[in-house]
């Protein structure tokens, strides 16, 4: 079956079919003049086995106000985008009262509807909405990875979620389907799982992500050994995805190494909705791929996959300036600066039973992926900041509950306003301050099946149901890999500028803003010490830092 758009208004459905008929040809258009009967449509999809995208309709319906028929709808489809299109002699009377509503999540968008042909700005809105639905709910219609596997194991399930942050479509096939059967035949005698298979039809055993990663994009020492780029960045989330696009459009040679998918922790964020310019909100996953590609149309090369074990330091010697040597397990990159944006890590829970369920329930993270495996299922997300908010109510989207567990009383102290007020109103949400996970579970299939909860005020605990766990829990700067001569503080956060302790300082003088002891080493975003952990506050490291790139590269330094 299609997925279905329903199209409500008291008066004008026919007008809004006309206007959404360009959509026919993929999505099903039923139509409904009240709230009540968008729900019946709704319900009668949902039980003939299809899918609701989206709920179109009009600021004002005879049976109930409209965020009143939202809440219905959601409690009905709780994975469709929900969209006001209001007519435009209701527009600017319906505003004030209802955008306040998209703080709240309690709709989408707010648009006014088409008043002639071709109105590509309205569209440009809704195919945004709907391409956000269908990666983050629908199974794709074109796959571009193939996974065979008899079953959905830890390693399945971290391919498909690097798959997901990276952009590719992707299905999980059991060998005895005919796509699985397919694959099997090209894949020769003795086939070890998971088998992967992209576009080109070549299939292979993948042992690690790097292995998926590798085939798709390549080794780092796929970078010929004989040149030295001007600038290598490690890590790609929003610091390192800016200092790439700055550095590479100002015709610097750049290449970017990544651990695990573009985009970093905020790659996993279903929907960042206070980044500036994206007033409907944009997820981390497109926003991420949104960057890479505009670095790599200026000539940036990304390797994916791919963690840096050790960075040697350029030295000066009678030949001139050694340049920086990045080691990974697939080869070297040799840079004459180098930017480490590698970000930080989820600290990991000291809790009995955790560590060997991760990847069967239990998730450091918002894992993309994981979110389907949860539908129907009661779900806990252990942290307070803006990540386990915006993965709560991702989550809720399939779970049939989520519980947010935070060591303080409330999440006001720890998570913007906008997204406790959207926390708030969701009814499948709760809050439960003063507590923390002690220990889980296996339940009989292996995968988690329960966790114990104790209480910080007064030491009681609770075992109950859980078949899923997000770990969310305050970070760890990436950085073991660094060298001893680039200063870190107690925590491990790189030191940069002022910061830096005067005995490290050259010539009386400290170093420039982001850059580290070691001349020709900045860091930007998270990693570094004193940061400001929010998205745009990293993407305005990664374009600061370019200008002292140049600086250091210019031959008259």
């Amino acid at each position: 079956m299609k997925p279905a758009i329903i199209l409500v208004s008291e008066s004008r459905c026919e007008e809004l079919r006309d206007e959404f008929g360009r959509y026919a040809r993929d999505y099903d258009l039923p139509t409904a003049t009240s709230a009540h009967e968008a729900k019946q449509q709704a319900r009668r999809v949902v039980a003939e086995g299809g899918q609701v995208a989206m709920f179109v309709t009009e600021s004002r319906l005879p049976d109930a106000e409209v965020l009143e028929a939202f809440h219905w709808w959601r409690a009905t489809v709780p994975t469709a985008r929900r969209v006001i299109a209001a007519h435009v002699s209701a527009f600017r009377e319906d505003a004030a009262a209802l955008r306040g509503g998209m703080a709240k999540g309690k709709y989408d968008a707010y648009l006014l509807a088409p008043r002639g042909a071709r109105d590509e700005e309205f569209h440009t809105a809704i195919c945004e909405l709907l391409s956000d639905w269908g990666s983050t709910v629908a199974e794709p219609e074109v796959v571009a990875v193939a996974i065979v596997s008899p079953v959905e194991d830890a390693l399945t399930l971290s391919i498909r979620d690097y798959l997901d942050r990276m952009g590719m479509p992707n299905r999980v096939y059991a060998p005895d389907t005919d796509e699985g059967r397919h694959v099997l035949e090209l894949a020769g005698p003795d086939p070890q799982f998971p088998l992967v298979m992209d576009l080109g039809e070549r299939v292979a055993t993948a042992r690690s992500v790097s292995d998926v990663a590798a085939r798709i994009y390549g080794r780092p020492a796929d970078v010929d050994v004989d040149r030295v780029v001007d600038v290598a960045v490690v890590g790609a989330g929003p610091a390192g995805l800016a200092a790439a696009v700055y550095a590479s459009s100002e015709g610097l040679s750049t290449v970017v190494l990544e651990a695990e998918a573009i985009g970093g922790q905020a790659g996993t964020s279903s929907m960042i909705r206070n980044y500036l310019g994206f007033p409907r909100g944009i997820s981390g996953m497109r926003l991420a791929q949104r960057a890479r590609n505009q670095a790599v149309r200026f000539g940036t090369e990304f390797f994916t996959g791919w963690p840096v074990t050790s960075l040697t330091p350029g030295a000066a010697g009678a030949d001139g300036i050694r340049p920086h040597v990045l080691h990974t397990e697939g080869g070297d990159v040799h840079a004459r600066a180098v930017v480490v944006s590698a970000g930080v890590t989820y600290r990991r829970l000291d809790a009995p039973g955790i560590e060997r369920l991760v990847g069967l329930g239990v998730n450091y993270g918002s894992a993309m992926t994981a979110a389907r495996e949860m539908e129907g299922a009661d779900v806990v997300v252990v942290g307070g900041g803006n990540s386990a908010g915006q993965a709560a109510i991702h989550l809720a989207r399939f779970a049939r509950s989520v519980t947010i567990l935070v060591r303080r009383p409330t999440l006001a102290e720890t998570m913007s306003s906008y997204l406790v007020g959207e926390i708030d109103y969701n009814p499948r949400i709760r809050v439960e301050g003063c507590s923390e996970v002690v220990e889980g579970g296996p339940g009989d299939d292996g995968r988690l099946g329960w966790v114990t909860v104790r209480r910080t005020d007064d030491g009681t605990e609770q075992r109950r149901d859980a078949r899923g766990l997000f770990l969310l829990i305050g970070a760890s700067p990436r950085c073991d890999w660094l060298p001893d001569e680039v200063a870190r503080d107690a925590r491990g956060f790189v030191l940069t500028g002022r910061d830096v302790p005067t005995e490290h300082w050259r010539g009386g003088r400290p170093p420039e803003s982001l850059e580290t002891t070691v001349p020709g080493i900045f860091a930007a975003g998270d990693i570094r010490a004193g940061s400001m952990k929010r998205v745009a506050a990293a993407s305005g490291e990664g374009a600061s830092v370019v200008p002292l790139v140049h600086a250091w590269l210019d031959p008259t330094h």
